[in-house]
């Protein structure tokens, strides 16, 4: 898309691929040029990924601080466990959120109940950073039943409000500071206009097929839209995008799975996790390694 003055966008990304053998991710927050859209933090876009019976994915026992995590999948099912004693198999539609708070381990893997046959993954992940007074809340996590997120359709788009506020619409999925997290589903010329309710937004393109005030959106970005504009979103085919936003949160430093306002603090989880002062994941043997330093706690703002 060619950006002008009279476009909407403040800022178009195009997410960081990464192949984990078989299956892609694409990593469009953080970036070089946008660290935080509100108050997320991390933007992944999981697959659509294949795996033949026998394989699925397999992510070991691993640490958070002071943020949230958002699992909402669009197609499989993951099975999420953590240190406090959950396990909970994650579906289409549902949300799990995950608050590290002070600290959390968990593990993500394809149920055993489908490793026999074809599946598929499909899959958004975000990370949410707690305000300053709530990042060293007890962790906790809970999750939210697809038939209890608020969903609608009109003007050929079907609305699923995943958290926070929208459209006079509250998400029961408990947050920390003011935002906005919805899936769309548009049909053949489907649209639907977003308000400047939030001080920052995104749309990302899952699909092709979108337009923002007209101007094509490519599939797979993520166009930060400029404060204080509303925009309309219409489709030429059937089409898929999420919306994220909210108010800002503040600064924020960076390393590997550890998120917090104080740089200190990163240090303290890293030497905490080296040498397993973390609760573990009951019934998990495997965790991943702290990754070698090579690169200093990155500063986001």
């Amino acid at each position: 898309m060619q950006l002008s003055m009279s476009q909407p966008i403040q800022q178009l990304i195009e997410p960081h691929v990464k192949d984990l053998g078989g299956f892609q991710v694409r990593r469009s927050l953080p970036h070089d040029e946008c660290s935080l859209v509100g108050p997320f933090i991390f933007f992944d876009h999981l697959g659509p990924a294949t795996f033949p019976p026998g394989k699925g994915i397999d992510v070991r026992p691993h640490p958070h601080i002071n943020l949230a995590t958002v699992t909402y999948l669009f197609e499989g099912a993951v099975m999420h466990r953590d240190s406090l004693g959950s396990v909970q198999e994650i579906c289409p539609g549902a949300v799990n959120w995950m608050t590290a708070g002070r600290g959390i381990v968990h593990s993500e893997r394809s149920p055993e109940s489908v490793r026999h046959q074809t599946t598929t993954l499909h899959a958004i992940q975000t990370w949410i950073a707690l305000p300053e007074a709530d990042e060293e809340v007890e962790p906790w996590f809970h999750h939210y039943a697809a038939e209890v997120i608020p969903q609608w359709e009109e003007t050929g788009a079907l609305i699923k409000l995943i958290a926070g506020q929208a459209y006079g619409r509250t998400s029961p999925v408990k947050v920390y500071s003011p935002m906005l997290y919805l899936d769309v589903l548009l049909s053949e010329g489907g649209f639907f206009t977003l308000e400047a309710d939030y001080s920052e937004r995104a749309i990302y393109s899952v699909t092709d097929g979108l337009n923002v005030n007209g101007t094509g959106l490519e599939q797979h970005r993520l166009a930060v839209l400029k404060i204080g504009e509303s925009v309309t979103i219409t489709a030429d085919g059937a089409a898929r995008c999420v919306v994220i936003g909210g108010e800002p949160v503040g600064k924020r430093v960076k390393w590997w799975n550890f998120v917090s306002s104080r740089p200190e603090r990163i240090e303290q989880a890293k030497r905490d996790w080296r040498e397993q002062r973390f609760a573990k994941v009951p019934g998990e043997d495997e965790f991943i390694p702290l990754p070698q330093e090579t690169e200093m706690v990155q500063p986001m703002s």
